[in-house]
């Protein structure tokens, strides 16, 4: 958790009003004419004092909500969840207060470091409340029970009564269609509770909005990108674009290869392909069945889950792991409070979210993970992709308050993907997880298998929001929330629910992000930079093979450029950020499309003679 006022905490959701700050002047009698002065306008200095002041209150504040979000997610009860909303709610309240007072410096011209505070201060905001403590009580203690909603959901199968953890399990590993349905469908038996809450939050959100001048929810989300609204949506689908051959072509080739599996009955070889059927709880990642779609004439010859188990790794050496990557560039090591503190196994006495997350508590050193690892090849990845969080957490700590956070949301979700990149045959034997490199011959089924996760990955991480953005704006009701979510689950991912689906389904909510109100547009913003973050890194290592092939493990040069971005964290426009350590000021697809070019080519033989598309 990066910043609980303004970075994604729905107990923190934060709310401005658009109060003018100088009532209308009143019609004067004629007989007895009044001159009423104008206030005077607000200085630049009146403006700085205000800033310094409100950043040391949220400062202070935040450290004693993040403690209280910290427990409440690691020991969830009735007492943490009161405490968790309490604080939402007074969290909102400061907000609201603070947000007020900007309406003051409207129309001073401020320096862009002063401006940039108070559109933060306006915008960075993930759900607001209109003013009043009611409404803000209301809005905190709704946001806590959705999340404690999904983090305490169960399932009874076959006997059992399961988790989370416990039906993604069945999703990931087996290959009975019958019972990877009821797994499927059962999870989603957690959600339909949330509607209801969730819809009346949307009501007071957009309330909140619109007293901070925005139109609703939808825009001012897409507000905080350095560019107006529809620029960025723009942009969003020009990044699509760029991307999306490469899925359709992965989409033909998966499906054509589910129908050999399954027949006809159960994956058609036309159409979309059956959402339980792809190895995750939500078809956002694919690896899982790579056994039933790889490249088979390109066996890498390893697994790696099965070595982390054969090498006795449990969940600590797999985060130490994870941090001797980081320092291998440069950056020091993690502090003794991070060691003490984090939560990497899930506890077996307590309700907790396992959802994993990278935390700061006092905004400076006090960083933490909170994970349920598991040892294998996917938690190897999510560890260095949250120990990014954290190292980013600490690069930016100088900054002033309001600025520790990324140049971006895209930004901060990007930096640990990025390195974990360079997790490559050549690093693994580096650190002897494996004896030797592959042959070229290998890159096929490398690549196919990162393809399955990053390409995969890039259509539900844009459709999330845009379902989000229909519900805010009002296009959909929340009679429609249901077929919305599919209507574009087919149009972007072209993949279908196992079965006809009930008439109270709330199946968004079955995927954390909606009910614990994390915007998502960075994941896919993430997905792009994280390449394009490589191609620069390996360019500045002179790495002249494959970009597939490059690690820049053990490259501290690499590490001071890479770090001096990430100090900047948003005290600049992102595109001054992005250019620091890429040359360019755009985010571009490009380096997706050379990092899997193999991979296309290959895609499109496989795919001579078959029906693409859906």
């Amino acid at each position: 958790m990066k910043k609980l006022l303004l970075c994604g905490s729905a107990v923190l959701a934060l709310a401005l009003s658009s109060c003018s700050s100088v009532a209308p002047v009143p019609e004067t009698i004629a007989a007895a004419p009044a001159t009423v002065a104008a206030p005077a306008k607000p200085t630049v200095d009146e403006a700085r004092a205000f800033l310094a002041a409100a950043e040391k209150e949220m400062a202070e504040f935040s450290q004693r909500a993040s403690r209280i979000a910290w427990v409440q997610a690691t020991y969830i009860n009735d007492d943490t969840d009161w405490l968790a909303a309490r604080s939402g709610s007074e969290g909102v309240q400061l907000a609201v207060r603070l947000a007020n007072e900007t309406k003051r410096f409207e129309g001073v011209d401020l320096p862009q470091d002063l401006a940039r505070k108070m559109q933060t201060l306006r915008a960075g905001i993930t759900i607001p409340a209109p003013t009043g403590a009611a409404v803000a009580d209301e809005l905190a203690t709704i946001t806590t029970r959705l999340e404690s909603t999904y983090a305490t959901g169960k399932f009874d199968l076959d006997g059992q009564t399961l988790d989370l953890d416990g039906l993604s399990d069945i999703i990931e590993s087996s290959r009975d269609p019958n019972k990877l349905k009821a797994a499927w469908e059962g999870w989603r038996t957690v959600s339909p509770a949330m509607k209801g809450d969730y819809a009346r939050m949307v009501e007071i959100a957009n309330e909140g909005a619109r007293e901070l001048g925005f139109a609703n929810v939808a825009e001012m989300w897409l507000s905080n990108y350095d560019m107006p609204p529809e620029a960025m949506e723009a942009e969003v689908e020009r990044l699509w674009s760029q991307v999306e051959p490469l899925y359709k072509e992965l989409h033909c080739h998966v499906r054509a290869k589910l129908n050999e599996t399954h027949g006809d009955a159960i994956q058609p070889k036309t159409g979309p392909i059956r959402a339980d059927l792809l190895g995750n709880m939500w078809a956002q990642t694919w690896g899982n069945i790579y056994p039933l779609v790889g490249v088979k004439a390109s066996d890498p010859g390893y697994d790696l889950s099965k070595i982390l188990v054969s090498r006795k790794y449990d969940e600590e050496k797999m985060v130490r792991t994870g941090e001797a990557f980081f320092s291998s560039l440069g950056f020091a090591p993690l502090p003794d409070t991070f060691w003490k503190r984090s939560m990497i196994k899930k506890p077996a006495d307590r309700e907790v979210v396992c959802h994993a997350s990278a935390w700061n508590i006092d905004d400076e050193d006090d960083v933490r993970i909170k994970m349920c690892t598991q040892i294998n090849a996917e938690d190897f990845q999510t560890v260095h992709h949250e120990l990014g969080h954290n190292y980013y957490q600490r690069a930016y700590n100088k900054q002033d308050y309001l600025f520790r956070t990324g140049a971006h949301d895209g930004f901060h979700e990007a930096i640990g993907d990025f390195v974990a990149l360079s997790i490559t045959p050549e690093y693994l034997k580096e650190i002897g997880l494996i004896n030797k490199v592959p042959p070229a011959s290998a890159d096929l089924g490398l690549l196919m298998n990162q393809a399955l996760d990053k390409i995969a990955f890039l259509p539900f991480g844009l459709m999330v929001d845009k379902w989000r953005w229909e519900v805010f704006r009002g296009e959909v009701t929340p009679a429609g929330y249901n077929d919305a979510w599919w209507k574009l689950r087919q149009q972007y991912q072209g993949v279908a629910p196992p079965g006809p689906r009930p008439a109270d389904a709330f199946d968004p909510g079955a995927k954390y992000h909606i009910p614990g109100n994390t915007p998502y547009l960075r994941y896919f913003l993430s997905f792009v930079m994280q390449f394009q973050f490589h191609k620069a890194a390996c360019e500045q290592a002179g790495w002249t093979g494959p970009l597939h092939r490059c690690s820049i493990y053990g490259n501290k040069e690499v590490g001071q450029r890479f770090n001096a971005m990430l100090e900047m964290g948003a005290s600049k426009p992102w595109p001054d950020a992005l250019e620091a350590f890429t040359g360019t000021r755009e985010m571009d697809g490009s380096a997706i499309e050379e990092y899997f070019a193999p991979l296309m080519v290959y895609l499109k033989q496989q795919n001579a003679g078959r029906q693409c598309g859906w």
